[in-house]
């Protein structure tokens, strides 16, 4: 109930607001802890690796301000604006009554399809190692290695969003196909199949996967098992490893949510250790 509006209260908190927090906190760390009622408030704050009350509500007045009002913070406490973050999305991002097509997306393992000659087999995958983020996928066409793309992300952002990048790729390439070529989506990642047939998708490039396969129901999507031995995937997954080192820089996809958490909250305890 204390973060209720911190945003407006705590953004800058005074030293009165300060010491009446803290008076607030101690009886709590007082508890937890055990300790005789004359230790110093802020050596049970350290001991028990909790921040200061004030701190915590500042942290998050300085989330709600940067990630939900869109308002940005002072340079010395972060650099990232409002407009380079991930949001979500509201609503339907279509009207209710329109849906794909029941045949266009499968959960069942896509390995049959992937011998038909006259079906364009393409195949998706994202990575994070060590050395970054890439997403990637390739063109199976009459056993030819027809195409393939891939592209690094930034480091701050996550594997899921890597797979739904490639995957956005792959139904935009599609999408430019003559119209009489039917094109098999393969991706080895559940989640980003389910969020891109989710009409309703909080995932803004989810939502934009959506429609594109909503005015293109001769492209299909198809779960294939990963590491399993398809060639496709295989090939598809050493792109997308590749691309966290050499693959070209992919600007388009949004921080997400928990980089600017983490940012924020490295940041509060810089300030409390100082």
């Amino acid at each position: 109930m204390l973060t209720h509006g911190s945003s407006a209260w705590c953004l800058n908190p005074t030293f009165k607001m300060k010491r009446k927090l803290s008076s607030i906190q101690r009886p709590f760390l007082l508890h937890i802890s055990g300790a005789y009622r004359t230790t110093p408030t802020a050596a049970l704050q350290t001991i028990l690796g909790i921040p200061p009350l004030h701190m915590q509500l500042q942290f998050e007045a300085r989330f709600t301000s940067i990630y939900r009002l869109r308002i940005p913070l002072l340079p010395f406490i972060t650099d990232t604006q409002p407009h380079d973050l991930e949001m979500k999305a509201t609503g339907w991002s279509t009207h209710p009554s329109e849906h794909l097509k029941p045949n266009q997306i499968s959960f069942e393992d896509g390995e049959a399809y992937i011998d038909r000659k006259y079906i364009i087999n393409i195949f998706t995958d994202g990575s994070k190692t060590e050395h970054g983020v890439g997403a990637a996928f390739c063109v199976l066409t009459i056993d030819i290695w027809a195409y393939q793309w891939s592209a690094k992300l930034n480091n701050s952002n996550t594997v899921f969003q890597a797979e739904l990048t490639a995957l956005h790729e792959a139904v935009i390439y599609a999408s430019h196909l003559p119209n009489h070529n039917t094109s098999n989506i393969h991706v080895d990642n559940r989640a980003s199949i389910m969020a891109s047939s989710n009409s309703k998708s909080t995932n803004e490039t989810a939502r934009k996967i959506f429609k594109i396969l909503l005015s293109n129901p001769r492209i299909k999507v198809s779960w294939v098992k990963a590491h399993a031995g398809n060639i496709g995937n295989k090939r598809a997954d050493q792109l997308a490893k590749d691309a966290t080192q050499h693959g070209q820089p992919y600007s388009h996809t949004k921080l997400p949510k928990p980089y600017i958490k983490g940012l924020l909250r490295k940041r509060m305890l810089e300030e409390w250790q100082t």
